[in-house]
C-alpha cells in the first residue's frame, strides 16, 4: 500500500496537526481541561486504588488549589496557544480522569460552558469504556450532531489478563460494547493504549493494535509505560521487579503498530510524559522529541509508513 496522498504531509503517519488542517483549513489546538471529575476506579464504586500506573493527583491545576472554571481554563489556554505557534481554532479537551462520570445535567452544563467560548469548535471527552450509560451517550451524540466531537476511551490493552494485572477495573468486553454503542454516527472515537505493560509480549501488543484496526475507530493515542513515584508500578520499579522497554524497543514496537493501523486513523499521540517531580523511568521517556525522532528514523530505515501492512477485515 503506497503512502496516502490525502495526508498532505511529509510524515510517515497521519498526525493530528495534518488532520486538523485537512478538516478545517487552519491550525487547531486541543485545550486540556480539568473539570473536577474523579474515577470509579478510585472513588469506591469499582475500587479505591486506581490503575497501578496512575498517581491519582490529576492535573497540575488541581495541585495548586481550587480549580478555575472551564471558561477560565480555556481563556488561559487560548492566550498561550495563540502565540506558540499561532492556533486559530480550539477543541476543549476534557482530559483529567473520567469526564462522563456525572449526571447528564452536570455534563451538559460543563460541555455548554466550553462550547460557549470564542473559537471553540468542538469537544474531546476522555472517559472509560465502562462509564458510558445510555443517557450519557445520548447526550454526547446530541453534541456530535452540532460540533466536532471526539470520544476518547482509555483501553490500554485488549487482553483481560493484562487489564486485571494493572487493576483497570473493566474487561475487553466492556470496551467492545462501548465502541459498538457509540459508533455509527457523528461521534469520532479515539482509543488510548500503553506499550510495554507488565507481562505483555510484542505479539500481544500487536493483537491489541489489530483489534483496534478492525473497529470503527478514528484515532489512537499510543503511550509508553511510565514508572511514577507513589504508584504501585513505581514501587515495583524501585524494587527492581520491573523491566521497562529501551527507547529502541519502544520505537520499533510503535512502528510495528503503525504499519497495521488503517491509513485514515489519526495518530494523536506517539509517546507519553509524566510529572517531572515523580518521574522514575524509563529515563529516555523524559525527552518526548527524542522519542518521536527515534520513531521517525525507524520508519525511514524500514522505508515504511502507517498502513503499509494494513489489510481491511484482517483483524
Amino acid at each position: 500500500m503506497p503512502k496516502p496522498a490525502f495526508w498532505n504531509n511529509t510524515k510517515r503517519y497521519y498526525d493530528l496537526k495534518s488532520y486538523w488542517v485537512n478538516r478545517f483549513g487552519c491550525r487547531v489546538h486541543k485545550l486540556p481541561i480539568d473539570a473536577g471529575f474523579t474515577c470509579p476506579n478510585r472513588d469506591g464504586r469499582l475500587a479505591t486504588g486506581g490503575c497501578i500506573y496512575c498517581d491519582g493527583r490529576g492535573s497540575a491545576l488541581r495541585q495548586t488549589g481550587e480549580l478555575p472554571s472551564v471558561a477560565e481554563q480555556i481563556r488561559r489556554g487560548q492566550v498561550y496557544y495563540r502565540q506558540r505557534p499561532k492556533a486559530e481554532k480550539f477543541v476543549a479537551y476534557f482530559q483529567t480522569f473520567t469526564n462522563t462520570y456525572g449526571t447528564p445535567e452536570r455534563l451538559r452544563a460543563l460541555y455548554d460552558e466550553a462550547l460557549a467560548q470564542r473559537d471553540v469548535i468542538g469537544l474531546s471527552i476522555g472517559t472509560r469504556p465502562d462509564c458510558l450509560p445510555d443517557e450519557v451517550l445520548a447526550l454526547i451524540r446530541s453534541y456530535a450532531e452540532r460540533c466536532h466531537l471526539w470520544l476518547e476511551f482509555g483501553l490500554q490493552s485488549i487482553h483481560d489478563r493484562t487489564l486485571r494485572a494493572i487493576n483497570r477495573g473493566h474487561d475487553a468486553a466492556a470496551f467492545l460494547d462501548a465502541v459498538q454503542r457509540a459508533a455509527g454516527g457523528a461521534i469520532l472515537l479515539c482509543v488510548h493504549i500503553i506499550v510495554g505493560l507488565p507481562g505483555e509480549t510484542r505479539e500481544q501488543i500487536l493483537e491489541t493494535a489489530r483489534t483496534i484496526a478492525g473497529l470503527p475507530i478514528s484515532g489512537i493515542k499510543i503511550h509508553s509505560l511510565l514508572a511514577l513515584g507513589g504508584t504501585p508500578l513505581g514501587e515495583r520499579y524501585r524494587r527492581g521487579e520491573l523491566d521497562l522497554m529501551t527507547r529502541e524497543e519502544y520505537a520499533g514496537t510503535v512502528c510495528d503498530i503503525l504499519e497495521i493501523l488503517p491509513p485514515e486513523m489519526v495518530i494523536q499521540r506517539l509517546t507519553a510524559e509524566g510529572y517531572r517531580d515523580i518521574f522514575l523511568g524509563p529515563e529516555w521517556a523524559g525527552n518526548k522529541l527524542a522519542v518521536i525522532n527515534a520513531i521517525d528514523r525507524e520508519l525511514e530505515r524500514r522505508d515504511t509508513w502507517q498502513g503499509a501492512k494494513y489489510r481491511k477485515g484482517a483483524a
